[in-house]
């Protein structure tokens, strides 16, 4: 299973342990609340589906509401399904939120896991976000390197490229070292003093504190498949 796969599985796996959804509710979550996924080719989610369900942490159930019972008969159409984690994919989802080796600290890794840190312990918190950090330290550390190495023979819109990508990194770890010490202290994101998890709101666009750049061009059209 490839790494894009891996994080796509784990993010339906959260946002379905949250409350059960349609599939184009799925879509829809995963693009506007999750920005890693902005960019996701909507083909893949089905399949990524067919395998949750096949390893028995989904299962299907026809649409309950009100305006499924009625729509579906009027457009001659079945009722779309909606997926439900099950005590297995509840159970597996925990797993993985407890991993904290080198993969929950790359980029689209790491946005997709800061997504769920609500749901996340406090001490898995700490060491995702200190392994993050030494990881944007390192590259920090070779971005310089290298650019004291070639400053010479750039030119200047190459220069101020690398100076931007350079300030990109540096943005973040101060981020991340405001985080940590909230952490360290007691603090959830909102600054008061707790022991549980930081309410970490992913239900209204957040995009796992990681900056957003454009808008989406793709229109929020409603899907008129069965799922």
């Amino acid at each position: 299973m490839s790494r894009r796969s891996g994080i796509l599985e784990f993010a339906v796996l959260g946002l379905l342990r949250e409350s059960p959804m349609h599939g184009y509710e799925l879509r829809k979550r995963l693009n506007t609340s999750l920005g890693v996924f902005r960019a996701f080719s909507y083909g893949t989610l089905y399949p990524c589906l067919k395998t949750l369900l096949a390893n028995g942490w989904l299962i299907e159930e026809p649409g309950n509401t009100t305006e499924d019972a009625l729509a579906a008969p009027l457009a001659g159409r079945r009722a779309k399904i909606v997926y439900r984690l099950t005590a297995e994919g509840k159970e597996h989802f925990e797993q993985l939120l407890s991993q904290t080796g080198p993969d929950a600290y790359e980029d689209e890794t790491f946005a997709a896991r800061f997504a769920f840190f609500g749901q996340t312990s406090r001490d898995v918190r700490m060491r995702v976000l200190e392994g993050r950090r030494s990881r944007l330290e390192e590259r920090l550390e070779k971005m310089r390197a290298s650019l004291a190495r070639t400053r010479e023979r750039l030119d200047d819109y190459t220069l101020e490229l690398q100076r931007h990508g350079m300030e990109s990194v540096e943005r973040e770890v101060r981020w991340l070292n405001e985080l940590i010490e909230s952490e360290r202290a007691g603090r959830d994101l909102k600054g008061s003093a707790t022991g549980g998890p930081a309410q970490q709101d992913t239900t209204s666009g957040a995009t796992g504190g990681l900056p957003r750049t454009g808008d989406d061009p793709r229109p929020d059209t409603p899907d008129d498949t069965a799922t």
